[in-house]
């Protein structure tokens, strides 16, 4: 695995994110908050967190320190998908 090129392909991923981010809160204001209201939920920071230790633990003994951005991006996403609040919270 490529460190650099890795690295690089997480921060693209982490733009796209961001760009998302920013162009539904242009269309409907104060939607970026309820989007990132998972920073608020300590069972899915909990859960990304082990998601990145075991990850970054791994990964890093095998493949380097590419594979511990790819370990934060899998432990930022995990924390997304088991934050379950409706829209409307």
């Amino acid at each position: 695995m490529n460190g650099p090129a890795s690295v690089l392909t997480v921060a693209i991923v982490i733009a796209a994110l961001v760009i998302r981010t920013a162009l539904a809160e242009m269309r409907r204001p104060g939607s970026a908050r309820t989007q990132w209201a998972v920073a608020t939920n300590a069972r899915a920071l909990t859960a990304g967190a082990l998601t990145t230790a075991v990850l970054g633990l791994i990964g890093m003994q095998s493949y380097g320190y590419g594979a511990a951005a790819w370990a934060v991006l899998a432990g930022a996403l995990v924390a997304l998908s088991l934050d379950k609040r409706t829209p409307g919270e």
